[in-house]
């Protein structure tokens, strides 16, 4: 059982950086998830689920996310408490329900976090930042992610961790299994990014 702030770069590098369950050889190679994003109709009773599920009181990580303008998918600088960085590009269909992700990301150490960010926004542009307080809980090769988002309110993400010989069918399947355990409906799912339900409610 563990209950700390994750503040650390070594905590960050052992859990808000890299997928636990699934065999990744490399920071820098690209992934693959299936993912959901919800609403939260109960916000006690999800994290209490997600604490069962998986038998730790989760991790509290501080994200500040900002996007850059790019013809196909997107592309983001998160920064964290500590002032290190990861740069994320990733290509998803908007649809409800689980879906797959492509993914690559690299480390930023803190010293280089802001003139990469100067770098892409003269050379790309920004089209927006997110910020949000998220809860992660590891369930099996699956991150739950409980987001406070800035101006937004509260939603729920599952990343289900594909290993490289597991198919989209079957992270769809441990996705729904586990929606059903924390009680999420399917009324609940959300198609976009936090990133397109901030522009839509501008």
């Amino acid at each position: 059982m563990y209950s700390f702030f994750v503040g650390t770069k070594s905590v960050f590098r052992r859990l808000g950086r890299f997928p636990v369950s699934a065999s990744l050889t490399s920071q820098n190679r690209t992934m693959r998830n299936v993912e959901i994003k919800a609403k939260i109709r109960d916000r006690e009773d999800i994290i209490s689920k997600a604490k069962i599920l998986s038998n730790s009181q989760g991790f509290v990580i501080k994200q500040h996310d900002t996007f850059f303008k790019v013809p196909i998918g997107r592309l983001k600088l998160r920064k964290f408490e500590d002032g290190s960085g990861d740069l994320i590009y990733y290509d998803r269909p908007d649809t409800e329900g689980p879906k797959l992700s492509n993914f690559s990301k690299t480390a930023v150490c803190k010293e280089d976090v802001q003139g990469i960010a100067e770098v892409l926004k003269n050379s790309n542009g920004v089209i927006g930042i997110i910020q949000k307080l998220r809860m992660l809980y590891l369930v099996g090769q699956t991150r739950v992610h409980i987001d406070n988002v800035n101006g937004l309110g509260d939603f729920m993400e599952l990343e289900v961790v594909l290993n490289e010989d597991q198919s989209l069918e079957d992270g769809q399947k441990i996705a729904n299994e586990l929606m059903a355990k924390l009680g999420v409906q399917q009324d609940d799912l959300i198609a976009g990014a936090y990133l397109d339900m901030k522009t839509t409610s501008n």
